[in-house]
């Protein structure tokens, strides 16, 4: 007999990527146990909520959340409040916060200058020898006149390992960036392309200064340009992969040519090939 979580990803994988989360919650509804490993493994368009404290929205993954509590980047606090014993352990403190405040403004401002628009939170967490965390940005066009819609969500996982040191560090990054696009028309009916695209990078790279401070903002800075090379290096996939193909594919179904100029073009490069290899 398969195992239930194998069967539930290998589920997940053949319905539609633009109705994973709703079908993520109808598996976990049929088999709760499953539900702390499902979301650890699955990824999901991200959620916005607003902080009570601060006023300002941040995103929700399974890496700022503690049963129905997320914590928000800018207050550094659960809502709704957990058990203060777990959030001792929960919330980060000492270097590892103020790296997060520092890459949460830092990924403010590409979010603005790239996106312009969307939200983009940054979380980080202690490791034995290092750090972890998760840089996240979500961008949303609803409807306009032409009935499209749209959704880019990238999830950047990293873990950071120091050297003894603290001259260099090692830097591992998986990303993922789910894309869902969509158009309903009268003259096409209704046209749905989603999908997600993963991606790992790892990079050893220097540490300057000799002050924390100094040492922490590099960090930052390593981050930062590991994640911006990434989404460029990604968007650029995306656009050979999805759009390529579909053009391809559609070219395929409908010439733009009238189909014996399309003929006679095909039958010239023949003809060229034919003589190539006399």
């Amino acid at each position: 007999m398969a195992d239930p979580f194998d069967a539930a990803l290998d589920l997940l994988r053949r319905l539609p990527p633009s109705k994973t989360a709703s079908n993520l919650n109808g598996i976990i509804s049929l088999r709760p146990d499953l539900e702390e490993d499902l979301l650890s493994s699955v990824d999901v368009a991200l959620t916005v909520k607003r902080c009570s404290q601060t006023g300002r929205d941040y995103l929700c993954c399974d890496y700022n959340r503690d049963g129905s509590s997320y914590r928000s980047p800018w207050s550094n606090a659960f809502e709704p409040p957990i058990d203060p014993e777990d959030a001792a352990e929960l919330i980060p403190s000492g270097r590892v916060r103020r790296m997060e405040e520092n890459l949460n403004a830092a990924v403010d401002v590409y979010r603005e200058l790239y996106y312009e628009g969307g939200t983009s939170s940054a979380y980080l967490w202690a490791l034995d020898d290092g750090f972890a965390g998760v840089v996240l940005f979500k961008k949303t066009a609803s409807a306009g006149t032409n009935a499209g819609k749209g959704g880019w969500d990238s999830i950047h996982v990293l873990e950071v390992n120091e050297a003894t040191t603290k001259r260099s560090a090692h830097y591992k990054l998986t990303s993922t960036v789910i894309l869902d696009l969509g158009l309903s028309s009268q003259s096409v009916d209704s046209l749905d392309l989603a999908g997600n695209l993963t991606r790992q990078a790892q990079a050893d790279l220097s540490l300057s200064g000799f002050r924390d401070s100094e040492v922490e903002q590099q960090h930052v800075v390593n981050i930062g340009r590991m994640v911006e090379d990434m989404e460029t290096r990604m968007r650029n996939l995306l656009q050979e992969v999805y759009f390529g193909k579909a053009k391809d594919v559609v070219g395929d179904l409908r010439s733009i040519q009238p189909l014996s100029e399309a003929e006679k073009e095909r039958a010239a490069h023949r003809d060229v090939l034919e003589k190539m290899h006399r």
